[in-house]
This record gives structure tokens, sequence and C-alpha cells, in this order.
């Protein structure tokens, strides 16, 4: 299947340099200027042309903040309020990179960046998006107390309300349920996941833990699900009400 990405990015020598080279291997990409178009391009699809299978969003815009963009995403009335996102952020401003993963963000890549490296994260967002929606091993809903986790569907609640997570938090929450009780360190649930390395002294894993928990804990300052381990990692609890 080719894959439909949207870059929205103002920088047009990159712009094209990057689409080009996501052309050759395989994708198809649109390419949007700013802010705007971007989200203008995901609220309301064109006739005929398929919506983006994931958005590549540089950090900085001309008219909207990438941040704000990613907001405005997530935020959108529309399945396409759940596609992924990777973001583009200025090179040693890691701030930047944990306020858009707490946005939504599912991956983030500074720049300057060698193209196969972007290519090589694209599709690993891509391979847990698809390949977890097409897992048919075992039982489809994982339940726990209130907590329903519909790993077909793509689908997490807790007492029938519906909880927003991000493609790649909602593997993460998979990872972790489905070894229930099992201290898991970061770099193994990385692993689990299948997606990139974990870097020295990264804390998106944390940072994605804390969204996670605010999507599904009642109190997040008193964790009852997902509990962490100090010095360790985390564990998702095995009784829940």
């Amino acid at each position: 299947m080719r894959h439909k990405l949207l870059m929205i990015e103002d920088d047009a020598r990159l712009a094209n340099m990057v689409g080009e080279y996501l052309e050759q291997n395989g994708f198809s990409v649109d390419r949007m200027a700013d802010g705007t178009s971007g989200l203008a391009r995901l609220a309301q699809p064109v006739a005929g042309v398929s919506a983006p299978d994931l958005v590549i969003l540089d950090l900085m815009l001309p008219d909207i903040d990438g941040l704000e963009v990613c907001r405005r995403i997530r935020a959108l009335n529309s399945a396409a309020a759940h596609t992924p996102i990777l973001m583009l952020t200025a090179k040693g401003d890691p701030m930047d990179r944990i306020i858009g993963l707490e946005l939504g963000a599912d991956d983030y890549l500074p720049k300057p960046f060698e193209p196969r490296e972007l290519l090589a994260r694209i599709r690993a967002v891509l391979r847990r998006h698809d390949e977890s929606t097409q897992d048919d091993e075992g039982e489809k809903t994982l339940r726990f107390g209130s907590l329903e986790i519909d790993r077909n569907g793509r689908r997490v609640s807790v007492a029938g309300a519906p909880c927003e997570l991000t493609s790649y938090q909602f593997d993460l929450l998979v990872a972790l349920a489905e070894r229930a009780g099992r201290v898991l360190t970061r770099d193994q649930i990385m692993e689990a996941v299948r997606g990139r390395e974990l870097e020295a002294f990264d804390r998106s894993i944390d940072v994605h833990m804390g969204r996670i928990r605010a999507a599904i804990e009642t109190d997040v300052k008193t964790p009852k699900r997902i509990l962490t381990v100090r010095g360790v990692g985390y564990v998702f609890a095995r009784q829940q009400n």
C-alpha cells in the first residue's frame, strides 16, 4: 500500500528535497507551506483525494506555531484527529519536543536531520499503526475493571467514556496491559512497541506515560493503573476498579 503523507513545512527547498526523497521511497507526499493550509487539508478532505496517513509537522511556521497546529489537529471533530504526527523541532530544544509530545505528537526529529532517519521514523510510526490494527491474536478487547482497551478498534474507554490517546500512546498502553503485573524498564517498553531506540536522557517515554495516565486514571497524582517503579520503569496493575 502506498501511504500518503502531509508535510507542513515553510522551507520550500527542504520540503521539495525531502518530498522527492520520500516519493522515491514509495510514499505520496502533499506539501503545505503554512499551518492554515495544512489544517484545511485535514479538516476539509479534497474530493477524490485520500486522507493522509501521517503528518510531518514543522515547529516553526510563518502563520501558526507548530505546537498550536498539533493541538488543533488533535481537537478536530473527525477521524483526522487521530492521524499520527511526526514533529520537526529545532536542534537542542528539548522543551519544545516535550510540549509537542504532551499536545499529541507521536514522535519528533530534531533539525538538521538525515532524510534516511526521517524515513525510518515514518516507517516505524506507520508500522506500529498498521500492524496493531491487523492484530487478530487472542482476545480483541482487554478489560481491567472499568477500563476497556479495544485493540482492533484502537479505542480506550473508562466506564464507557472514551479516552483520547495518540496512536503511539495507544500502543504503549497495550504493551503495558498485555504484560500486566510485570515491571518493564523504559527500554523494554520502547522495544515492545518496536519504536525508535531510547536516546540517553530522553524524557519522551515519561511524557507519554503522563498523557496516558491523564486519560485513564481517576487521580493522576495517585495512579492505580500505571504505577512507577522508582529506578526501574513502570508496571500495569492487574487488579483495578
